[in-house]
């Protein structure tokens, strides 16, 4: 992110607000290779490329990457983005079907009801992060049974300092631009600035002096709904299109 900010004629603060915890102990993560080894899962779902190498390195502890592999072979093997997908291609593994962009969840059922019947499969998806409920409910409605496979839970940095500098900094005026590429990241950020007495302070000067830029449309309902304005989203979900896209827009703004 630093390098692509600055070869975009940016200045860049890159402050960590979150780190992946892979679970060591997932009873979660084995339910699910007893149930798709035995032949009980239908669809398999791949949200996130963190996710699907997690997953498999918990299941790699009990059981061996070959028969993982040629299980998944007699499901159905979906992915939500361009992630999941060089991962699964890397393993050589069969995908397919892959959701539109934005790959939020709604490209991911828009690609359900025009392809994958759902009545009376079993589908089992890999989580990241945070369950996706409202995608659960939609399966559930159309008759399919939800197999969750929480891989890993999002965590504070182990060095918060760098994180608290950049909250300081916004709040005295020292940043143009804010960007997001995680939903979660908002959460942590807002976090750390109530623990130092800024939380409002922040989002305040986000808001009012702030260039605010969302990876795409699953960040920006979390940005809006923790208080802060968006003002773009890039054409397509990378952190080179983000990059280039805001930085454009915020020097048109401050021209």
């Amino acid at each position: 992110m630093k390098s692509l900010i600055e070869r975009n004629g940016g200045i860049a603060t890159v402050a960590a607000s979150m780190r992946e915890i892979p679970f060591g102990d997932n009873p979660e993560a084995f339910a699910f290779a007893e149930e798709l080894l035995s032949g009980k899962i239908d669809i398999v779902l791949f949200m996130t490329g963190v996710g699907a190498t997690a997953l498999l390195e918990s299941l790699e502890t009990r059981y061996q990457r070959a028969e993982i592999f040629a299980a998944l072979e007699k499901t159905i093997v979906v992915v939500r983005g361009p992630k999941p997908t060089a991962v699964l291609r890397g393993w050589g593994v069969r995908i397919d079907h892959r959701a539109a962009e934005p790959n939020t969840w709604r490209e991911v059922l828009a690609l359900f009801e025009q392809s994958i019947p759902l009545e009376g499969r079993r589908v089992a998806v890999q989580e990241y992060g945070l369950p996706s409920t409202d995608l659960y409910h939609e399966f559930e409605l159309r008759g399919a049974s939800v197999r969750a496979v929480p891989v890993y839970r999002w965590a504070l940095p182990v060095d918060i300092e760098p994180l608290k500098q950049a909250i300081r900094q916004t709040v005295a005026g020292e940043h143009n631009v804010v960007m997001f590429t995680s939903a979660q990241q908002l959460t942590n950020v807002l976090h750390v600035a109530e623990q130092i007495g800024l939380r409002e302070e922040w989002l305040n000067a986000v808001n009012q002096r702030c260039v605010v830029a969302s990876i795409g449309p699953t960040a920006t309902e979390a940005l809006k709904a923790g208080g802060l304005r968006v003002d773009l989203e890039p054409t397509h979900p990378t952190m080179g299109s983000l990059v280039k896209e805001t930085l454009a827009n915020a020097g048109r703004r401050m021209a």
